[in-house]
């Protein structure tokens, strides 16, 4: 059995170095193997969870939800109801958050185009983030 440091888990890995130790404080991985000297050294297997939770992270996943996907993938005789479960929630937050971003979006691009942009004071961006209300009447309902 192989095992590598942690800057060596990290290049291998594509997770930084801090980012693997807060995975260890928060339980999301186990403690690794330390030698004498307290260095961390980190087997194929978890190496393989640490691609893992990176992947899922890069999905945009939460924490929550990569814990729940980490035991799932360990427990061979799980349900893949529970995964996809897991993951049409997921889907339903990020179509949640993109229809806020187009809201945010389609408001910025209306107040840009009524600025003019020259060099007068008057500014209906400004305004805009001074009013509130002004703001939220271009957004969709």
């Amino acid at each position: 059995m192989t095992l590598v440091t942690i800057a060596q888990a990290s290049a291998m890995t594509g997770v930084s170095a801090k980012m693997i130790r807060h995975y260890e404080s928060i339980g999301l991985i186990k403690a690794p193997l330390r030698t004498e000297n307290r260095y961390r050294h980190y087997s194929e297997a978890e190496l393989h969870e640490l691609g893992f939770i990176r992947r899922s992270r890069d999905l945009g996943f939460s924490f929550e939800d990569i814990r729940q996907l980490l035991s799932l993938w360990r427990d061979k005789g799980r349900s893949s109801a529970e995964v996809k479960a897991i993951a049409l929630r997921h889907i339903e937050e990020l179509d949640q958050k993109a229809a806020a971003l187009g809201a945010m979006s389609r408001t910025l691009k209306h107040l840009a185009a009524t600025c003019h942009g020259d060099d007068r004071p008057d500014c209906p961006i400004l305004d805009a983030l001074d009013h509130p209300k002004k703001a939220d009447s271009f957004s969709d309902p």
